[in-house]
């Protein structure tokens, strides 16, 4: 148990964003890794990043075990600036999730 929460607070610590690419080749080399998308159901229905996965940060709570149910798989949350991934990674990392990573600056540094 202690082992967990360390990992979660060294984690939590620097949060693991990624950048773009490294997202895309994370993609690639596991293919099992999940694309969450954690922006408004309205902001995922005008556009979103190909084969990602709609929950909404304010129903992360709510739907996690659920939609998520292997805590082990490898998840990349992304919004459309990074602060509502960024908070949605916190709390799956708090719900027991291992590895979490936010997509750094969300979707508005994709095309920069």
């Amino acid at each position: 148990m202690l082992e967990r929460i360390k990992r979660i607070f060294y984690r939590s610590m620097d949060h693991q964003e990624i950048s773009y690419c490294q997202a895309k080749k994370m993609l690639i080399e596991k293919p099992n890794t999940i694309l969450l998308d954690v922006r408004s159901k309205q902001e995922y229905e005008e556009g979103h990043l190909s084969g990602s996965i709609p929950l909404c940060l304010y129903d992360i709570c709510k739907q996690a075990n659920q939609i998520l149910p292997d805590k082990e798989q490898t998840i990349i949350t992304y919004c459309s600036s990074g602060s509502r991934s960024k908070e949605a990674q916190e709390m799956l990392e708090t719900m027991g999730y291992e590895n979490v990573y936010n997509l750094k600056g969300g979707l508005d540094n994709i095309n920069s």
